[in-house]
């Protein structure tokens, strides 16, 4: 319970958060600004990852940094602000703040509009305050050309009559968590800036800003977090004098400390019904291989896949397929060609059917740029390992004729393995790619050579059996001293990579690059008796990955 709180001379809310809900708008904003960060100038302005005020804002900044985009558990429990990650990223650089509330707010001018009341009933209890004769203000970062449009939208616009006073942060010297709004709305209510008034906000950096006003603190606390998540919760910012004076859970809370604090307005007599406590939205269930709720064991050594992993030579390897189809019988290879009811399903059994009649694939297949060269041969033989091995060899004759350039899988795949090396994790590459043409494709990825991001690299010529078998990754376990447990990471994005991972007893991560939707996954991984092998966690791109791993580094320091 908090101390005594003053009797409330005037009360001031923040906007997004505490009073209304502009969640989608806001991340939408965000996700549209921060891949301008560069052009902006502002990455060099970050925070050093070492230098982050605790580890939240570490994890926060080293993700920015890489992707330029949001983690996905910040997307997802949309607990944290703009203010809030422009004040992790850029500290007490009012600088590149004001830079990016600038371009935030360019971006925001796309999204903003759909505004609604944070809680029910939010009109009755600032109509009770104000007939109480309680000044109410707005104090909040948002820019007076959007905040004017929203008041005026939420509830028909009848809060506007409602409000003595209003501060947005393109008004005011500086944006929160400086005091300047707080002092402003003080001038304009004609109050000093002292404990008698209130600041209603949901956030940290509201506090910081209500302490550095010297005005009281009340902490709106929208994702209802409990004693300890509240406590973990200001400690980390403990530094900063952000602590609150007061914690309510919703508008009935509120007027309950009013009534405390101001017995003489008789509060009691004049509201309306209790409402009931607000409630947490009930979890959201996700696949037991979603990212957000996959329970792996925290990696040690990380090994990838190279071609459509980390790297994309569709291109070269799609016109070396179509070189070898035609010469399936000059190669013996007609008769191999696996019986149709023994294919794993409808979608492997035409695409037998379909090379079996024309020696090429269909054009749909290499339009959809989908399935990897050792996929197209496990389709094509199945468990016949010669055969896979004849087609192998004619694959390498031909491709001889097209490799030597790779690209980028992903825009940012080179800083995501510069990230992990900073982690110090140790990474390999597993690929069925002969040697002779793997080093030059690492030498060569759009231009750059990668070869000191990895410790190991095992091509398909370096063992006797090739993927779906696991020697290649038991050869890198050994290269690089590791064991043969679930602490080893193979990232691929074919089902022989799961195969050869589980065959292996190491975690399997499927990379999902051609974007597979649920029910295809589904499909390639049935996880019946024939074909039970299914990856231990499916990601959509690496920017998942990269939070993945953090969030199980993350799990082990905490326990």
């Amino acid at each position: 319970m908090p101390d005594p709180l003053p009797s409330p001379s005037a009360i001031l809310f923040d906007w997004h958060g505490t009073l209304v809900n502009t969640l989608d708008a806001m991340y939408l904003a965000i996700e549209d600004m921060l891949p301008r960060l560069e052009e902006l100038g502002l990455i060099d302005q970050l925070v050093l990852e070492e230098q982050a005020r605790n580890s939240s804002d570490e994890k926060l900044i080293r993700y920015i940094r890489i992707y330029r985009h949001l983690h996905p558990r910040v997307l997802a429990e949309r607990r944290v602000s703009r203010t809030e990650i422009f004040d992790a990223l850029f500290a007490d650089n009012e600088s590149a703040r004001a830079i990016a509330h600038q371009a935030y707010n360019d971006s925001y001018r796309n999204y903003y509009g759909e505004v609604y009341p944070y809680q029910d009933g939010i009109q009755d209890y600032l109509q009770l305050l104000h007939d109480l004769d309680i000044p109410l203000g707005v104090a909040t970062n948002r820019s007076r050309e959007f905040f004017d449009n929203e008041i005026a939208r939420v509830d028909g616009g009848c809060w506007q009559t409602l409000l003595s006073a209003a501060c947005c942060g393109d008004e005011a010297a500086e944006y929160k968590p400086a005091p300047d709004v707080l002092l402003e709305c003080c001038r304009e209510l004609e109050l000093p800036a002292d404990g008698s008034v209130w600041y209603v906000g949901d956030s940290t950096t509201d506090m910081i800003t209500a302490r550095r006003a010297g005005i009281t603190a009340i902490f709106y606390n929208t994702g209802l977090l409990d004693r300890d998540e509240l406590s973990q919760l200001f400690t980390r910012v403990a530094d900063r004098g952000s602590g609150p004076d007061a914690v309510v859970n919703d508008f009935e809370e509120l007027l309950d400390l009013v009534a405390g604090a101001a017995p003489s307005l008789g509060i009691d007599q004049h509201r309306p019904e209790r409402r009931p406590p607000r409630q947490l939205p009930p979890p959201r269930v996700e696949p037991d291989w979603h990212p957000a709720v996959a329970d792996l064991t925290p990696p040690a050594i990380i090994l990838f896949d190279w071609h459509a992993t980390l790297v994309d030579t569709l291109d070269a390897m799609y016109r070396a397929v179509d070189d070898v189809l035609p010469e399936l019988e000059t190669l013996g290879l007609t008769g191999k060609l696996i019986d149709p009811e023994r294919s794993k399903s409808p979608d492997d059994e035409k695409l037998v059917g379909y090379v079996r009649d024309f020696r090429q694939l269909h054009p749909k297949i290499k339009a959809d740029r989908k399935i990897s060269r050792t996929d197209i041969f496990e389709v094509l033989f199945g468990d016949d390992n010669d055969a896979k091995r004849i087609a192998h060899e004619a694959f390498n004759r031909h491709y001889r004729k097209y490799f030597g350039h790779a690209l980028p899988f992903e825009p940012k795949v080179r800083d995501m393995l510069q990230g992990l090396t900073r982690l110090g994790l140790p990474l390999g590459i597993i690929t069925n790619r002969d040697r002779e043409f793997f080093i030059h494709e690492l030498a060569n990825v759009g231009g750059e050579d990668w070869s000191s991001y990895f410790s190991t690299a095992v091509c398909g010529d370096d063992t006797l059996r090739r993927k779906p078998h696991a020697d290649q990754i038991e050869l890198a376990s050994r290269q690089l001293q590791g064991p043969l447990d679930a602490s080893v990471w193979y990232v691929g994005d074919s089902t022989t990579d799961t195969v050869a991972a589980k065959t292996a007893g190491v975690t399997s991560v499927f990379f999902n690059g051609a974007q597979w939707d649920q029910p295809w996954l589904n499909k390639i991984f049935p996880g019946n008796e024939r074909y039970p092998h299914k990856p231990d966690v499916v990601v959509n791109d690496f920017s998942e990955f990269w939070a993945l791993v953090l969030a199980c580094r993350e799990k082990v320091r905490g326990q």
